[in-house]
């Protein structure tokens, strides 16, 4: 897993070494002059120093502390890794980097991503398939040019509307769709559709009954009553 926050993931009390090394010996891989080598190797894979095996995070800035973070989850040679926000705590010009940086990563050790996050530029430039969800579940899942050509569910339609686009002509002539109303609480979320208090296009069924998640053609799942 590759967190969030890289000043608060890694522990300040241990050497970038140890960290990077620190799965090789929960899981007892290697130890010794092996496991410090899988350790530099790893620090170059992300694209840093080897030899800055003896240093700690504080010494680090906010890119290359998750670089580490990066090491560290690539320390047993996953298949699956969740990247969980990776790059919303730190500057654009940064983010970059880091994209390339997994992009790259996935294409030399053939990895698959769960990647998490809210920035719809950033999931349509990494993502193959896309889940949009609201309040804990799934309300559609398809292909990357399946959803931002042909949004089905209401909220992915009022999430894209809220994308700026870097064109003056066509943004002044785009729609935006404003959710009213406040999102209600995950322990206690409303009867039926969980969208059901802030959809602009609600009806009597979707207060009384839970949509059914569903494939409407070509791998493409929503959960609403309106699409057929």
């Amino acid at each position: 897993m590759i967190f969030q926050d890289p000043y608060a993931s890694l522990n300040p009390r241990m050497t970038v070494g140890d960290i990077v090394g620190e799965p090789l010996v929960v899981h007892n891989i290697s130890k010794g002059k092996e496991r410090r080598e899988r350790v530099q190797e790893l620090l170059r894979v992300v694209g840093l120093n080897p030899y800055f095996v003896n240093r700690y995070p504080h010494e680090f800035s906010g890119g290359q502390r998750q670089r580490i973070g990066v090491a560290r989850a690539l320390a047993v040679n996953p298949d699956f890794i969740v990247c969980d926000e990776p790059i919303s705590a730190l500057d654009v010009s940064i983010q970059a980097q880091i994209i390339n940086l997994l992009e790259d990563l996935q294409a030399e050790f053939n990895l698959t991503y769960l990647f998490i996050a809210h920035d719809l530029s950033v999931v349509r430039h990494i993502s193959d398939r896309i889940a949009v969800m609201y309040l804990g579940k799934i309300m559609e899942l398809t292909g990357r040019a399946e959803l931002y050509e042909s949004p089905l569910h209401p909220y992915t339609q009022a999430l894209l509307s809220a994308v700026p686009i870097p064109d003056p002509v066509v943004e002044e002539k785009r729609q935006r769709i404003i959710l009213e109303g406040d999102v209600p609480s995950p322990a206690n979320p409303p009867v039926g559709c969980n969208f059901s208090t802030r959809c602009p296009v609600v009806m009597d069924i979707c207060k009384e009954q839970e949509p059914e998640f569903r494939d409407v053609g070509d791998r493409h799942w929503v959960a609403c009553f309106r699409v057929e």
